[in-house]
């Protein structure tokens, strides 16, 4: 049997498995839901339900992957008791990341578009309306959005091609470097703007009535409190295994409890800084940083065409969020890949190819609709095959996964209490408290299929 690689360095796997967390959730998502429920308070509610929530079924996946040294293919075969089925969530583990894949990559691809367009000067000059209709135009173009789509799955599936330590984790620990840098760079330029102060107030001083009613006097904080523990939930991308993956390529010497805190703490750091960049300048700019998707691709442009030197401030905002990007694809194309090798025992190289061909034809669907397809609407009037995806995963794959794994960790007929807690304790370093046991065994599952209900309410509006 081929060795199983491992990362030359422990700063190597805090760097991916945050690359694998920090994508569009931190720095898209999580400044429009700050903006909309009130600023400063608002994140204090999301940092507890990030501590209390995310951070222990973090560890549990890392604990089965170290335990298992196996990705999500092989990983359940490993340790679950004899007769018992836990496996079969593998496929649908991996079905997770496929679908991701499907509309990730297409976003992508308009986040490395962007970064060309606005380093070409493509915006200077025009109004709201001509940056609005940019965005527009692009969604009418099957054949640019595919381009650069399949720019994307070549770059990232050439970088996982070169194997974990000489491709995965050496490109990824540099782009996450220059990530952080850009970060610290468009920072400094935010918080100096005119009239910066006021969104860096709403955002670093809680304000809890903002918390609990909108503009107009509505109560919102059941909303809020819901919204909380969604992105507290969904931004480390937990519950189809595309962390426990880098969990198998670890040793013993750190205990899990620690390493998966650095890499929330990294995690919400880059959440916490793209605030400190959207923030100031919306406030700077008179625009409501609480627009969703119109956000990166229409209002933010809008501001870069009103500031000094915007085609370079620009420029470096959209490398910035395609590092973000970038650098979870690269991160579930390894799990895709090693799922083919654990399972199949395909070679690295017939992994990559298969999959190369395999995401191109399935981020397609998604691509053509928002033209040919266009027609097509699963969810309701103004969605698309996008939305249906980003559903499927979302309100589906990531709350039932998240609870497989806790549910696996913690019960009798599964792994267990006792084989978790000695793995994710094994090494030096902050240990995972066995005095959580109540909680994690009894009352965290029910809040994750609070969410689970909660998001396919929300989602076609039924009232509680």
């Amino acid at each position: 049997m081929q060795k199983r690689e491992t990362f030359s360095s422990r700063l190597g796997f805090l760097l991916i498995s945050a690359g694998c967390a920090i994508g569009l959730g931190n720095v898209w998502r999580f400044p429009y839901i700050v903006g909309k429920y009130g600023g400063a308070a608002f994140v204090l509610l999301y940092l507890l339900f990030l501590i209390i929530m995310g951070l222990p079924i973090m560890v549990m996946e890392f604990s089965v992957g170290r335990a298992s040294q196996k990705s999500i293919a092989r990983s359940f075969d490993e340790l679950e008791p004899k007769g018992t089925k836990w496996h079969l969530y593998s496929f649908f583990g991996i079905a997770g990341n496929y679908l991701l894949m499907m509309f990730y990559t297409t976003i992508a691809g308009w986040l490395l578009l962007y970064f060309f367009k606005m380093a070409k000067g493509d915006f200077v000059g025009l109004n709201a309306d001509g940056v609005s209709a940019e965005f527009g135009n692009l969604m009418g173009q099957p054949v640019l959005m595919t381009v650069f789509m399949v720019i994307v799955v070549l770059i990232c599936m050439g970088v996982c091609s070169r194997g974990l330590q000489n491709g995965v984790e050496k490109i990824t620990k540099v782009m996450m470097i220059c990530l952080l840098a850009v970060m610290i760079i468009l920072v400094g330029r935010a918080i100096t703007l005119e009239g910066a102060a006021e969104g860096l107030k709403f955002y670093l001083m809680p304000d809890f009535n903002n918390l609990m009613y909108d503009s107009q006097g509505n109560m919102i904080l059941g909303e809020a409190i819901f919204a909380a523990m969604g992105q507290a939930f969904f931004t480390l991308s937990l519950g189809i295994g595309a962390l426990a993956i880098f969990g198998s390529y670890i040793g013993k010497d750190h205990t899990l409890g620690g390493e998966a805190l650095r890499v929330t703490l990294l995690d919400t750091a880059v959440a916490i800084m793209s605030g400190l960049i959207i923030f100031p300048a919306c406030f700077a700019f008179n625009v409501a940083p609480n627009e969703g998707p119109a956000l990166i691709f229409v209002t933010l442009p809008n501001i870069f065409n009103e500031m000094p030197m915007g085609q370079v401030w620009g420029a470096l905002f959209f490398v910035f969020m395609s590092f973000a990007a970038l650098s979870t694809v690269i991160a579930v194309f390894e799990n895709i890949i090693s799922f083919a090798i654990d399972r199949w025992g395909f070679s690295r190289k017939k992994s990559v190819l298969i999959n190369l061909a395999a995401i191109i034809l399935l981020s397609m669907p998604c691509i053509l609709g928002f033209n040919v397809l266009s027609d097509f609407q699963p969810l309701g009037s103004g969605t698309g095959i996008l939305d249906l995806e980003d559903f499927i995963v979302s309100n589906n794959l990531l709350p039932l996964g998240s609870l497989i794994y806790l549910l696996f960790c913690v019960s009798k007929k599964g792994w267990g209490w006792d084989a978790f807690i000695k793995e994710a304790n094994t090494g030096n370093g902050l240990k995972f408290p066995k005095g959580i046991r109540f909680y994690v065994t009894w009352i965290l599952p029910f809040v994750i299929l609070f969410i689970f209900i909660m998001g396919y309410l929300n989602k076609f509006g039924i009232g509680l």
